[in-house]
């Protein structure tokens, strides 16, 4: 039976901070897939800069990864193949600390912390916590299906 996919003309992806397998974006990266898949993907985007992350990590190719989707997987069997085809092993305490990076990056260069402090200011510029990559995904989801930052 095929895996529902989630429309994301009408509701995000899931947070990028939500873990599969221990890995964070993956998630994410499924939803993405998924609705793209069915023509449903809005402004969201398949093996986009941030899913580059775990694609670089796991060495995972993203269009095998498509074609499994393809095929009405759950997120637990998506996580079986990965273990199974990822070109880069990693351990448990590798892909918890990657993951833990990965929460906590921040723009680093001055071209991508100006690019950071424009869309921050245009989404929420009152909001003084929003300090990492994750964080501005997080307040642009919620602004973006109707709250208000």
């Amino acid at each position: 039976m095929p895996i529902a996919f989630t429309d994301l003309t009408q509701r995000p992806p899931r947070s990028p901070r939500v873990r599969l397998g221990g890995y964070v974006i993956l998630p994410r990266m499924l939803d993405k897939g998924r609705a793209t898949i069915a023509g449903k993907n809005g402004e969201f985007h398949f093996n986009c800069p941030l899913d580059q992350h775990f694609v670089k990590f796991t060495g995972i190719d993203p269009e095998k990864l498509r074609k499994e989707l393809e095929k009405g997987k759950g997120d637990g069997e998506i996580l079986e193949w990965i273990t199974e085809n990822a070109t880069l092993k990693r351990t448990p305490v590798e892909i918890a600390a990657w993951s833990a990076y990965q929460e906590q990056r921040v723009p680093t260069d001055l071209e991508s912390r100006n690019f950071f402090n424009k869309y921050h200011s245009e989404m929420a510029p009152k909001r003084g916590d929003i300090a990492t990559w994750f964080d501005v995904l997080d307040v642009d989801d919620f602004v973006t299906f109707g709250g208000i930052a």
